[in-house]
């Protein structure tokens, strides 16, 4: 598709941002209980949502702690946040690690309902969860790295193998669940062998950025992409192009509305107020540059996307966990996950981009159904 240079004036970049977007889209510290200051400690309220499934977790308790992980990488030390939650009774519990979908907004926010869900229940197979903070993301350090496909990957295999870290004792039984990118990262991870686990549900499941995966990745492209990007990371100007983007309520209550949420009834203003924060964090604008302009992506093609699924046929069991009101050209990539081989299942939720924070009992409920479906004898 042929695009002009003026997409990234200061004006019509953000058009163009949003209509790609909607087209698309080393130690632990623990603390207990959840010791946040006041504007993360707001999110930590579990929020009713759209869904028919009853969930134990509005009757049942279950313990939680944050904590910080000390990634190392290229002489930065960088300080991860992670939240860990358990039933009270957690003996032999399967060792689940929740990652959440990559945007400008990404926070382990999104996975806490579907996780104390989990936990909370006493079915065959007994859980304990961990979220963890993208670096550059959240309520993680937000250093001016590099940020690229391989520089994420490289943190999520250090977490899951650090002998000090909060995975340690997961004993080779390890389930990821991710969201978007963070899924096909992970399954990358695991086809190069640097990660083992037993599972991987990806849930609405992503592999290119909001740019390219509207006007491509040609030569001129990825030249307009680098001045983009450098442009955002440029110490006045970047923020005033961050802000314009993506730092006011009304972009993102737009964003929520139009292809992150599938019912815009479902986007309250807490859940505005607290992504608007999470963009006024110190560095906020370095992994969204990187993100937008698709130095995030895992693969280039939806061929290779689906080879991340066939190599790890025999190896790993795959759930896809697809969402029926993506973007049309998100779900067309879901969509080819159906039947691919290395998919062990493939089932429909309701949702958009993000159907574990605007449907999360119903995401729980069939990750609990996958993990019975693997794991229930095995206890």
């Amino acid at each position: 598709m042929a695009a002009s240079f003026a997409i990234f004036t200061p004006s019509s970049a953000r058009a163009a941002f949003f209509s790609a977007a909607s087209a698309d889209y080393s130690r632990s510290r623990l603390s207990s209980p959840l010791l946040l200051p006041p504007r993360i400690a707001r999110t930590l309220r579990l929020r009713p949502v759209s869904s028919s499934i009853p969930s134990p977790v509005l009757d049942s308790t279950s313990r939680s702690k944050t904590g910080k992980w000390e990634w190392k990488f290229n002489g930065n030390s960088v300080n991860v946040y992670f939240e860990e939650h358990e039933a009270e009774s957690a003996a032999n519990a399967k060792q689940i690690l929740l990652v959440p979908t990559i945007s400008d907004v990404s926070t382990v926010d999104e996975w806490r309902t579907v996780a104390k869900d989990i936990v909370a229940r006493e079915g065959d197979v007994r859980c304990r969860a961990t979220i963890v903070d993208w670096p550059g993301l959240g309520y993680s350090d937000r250093p001016s790295l590099e940020y690229n496909a391989d520089v994420m990957q490289n943190f999520l295999e250090q977490f899951i193998n650090a002998p000090d870290g909060p995975l340690a004792n997961s004993g080779g039984e390890l389930v990821i669940f991710g969201g978007g990118h963070a899924a096909t990262i992970a399954l990358r991870a695991a086809g190069k062998g640097s990660i083992n686990p037993a599972s991987i549900a990806a849930v609405a499941p992503t592999w290119a950025g909001p740019l390219p995966i509207v006007f491509g990745r040609g030569s001129d492209m990825e030249t307009r992409y680098g001045l983009l990007r450098g442009t955002l990371r440029a110490p006045a100007v970047g923020w005033m192009m961050y802000n314009m983007l993506v730092s006011n309520e009304k972009s993102i209550k737009s964003q929520y509305e139009s292809h992150v949420y599938a019912n815009p009834e479902n986007v309250t203003p807490s859940i505005v107020e607290s992504r608007y924060a999470l963009t006024k964090r110190k560095g906020a604008r370095y992994v969204p540059a990187a993100f937008l302009t698709g130095q995030l992506d895992p693969v280039k093609s939806r061929e290779e996307f689906l080879q991340l699924f066939a190599e790890l046929e025999g190896k790993t069991t795959i759930l896809v966990v697809s969402s029926a009101n993506a973007p049309k050209r998100s779900k067309a990539e879901m969509e080819a996950l159906k039947g691919a081989e290395g998919v062990t299942k493939f089932v429909e939720v309701p949702g958009a981009l993000l159907p574990q924070e605007e449907y999360p009992l119903a995401v729980a409920e069939e990750l609990y159904k996958f993990l019975e479906e693997q794991f229930g004898s095995k206890l």
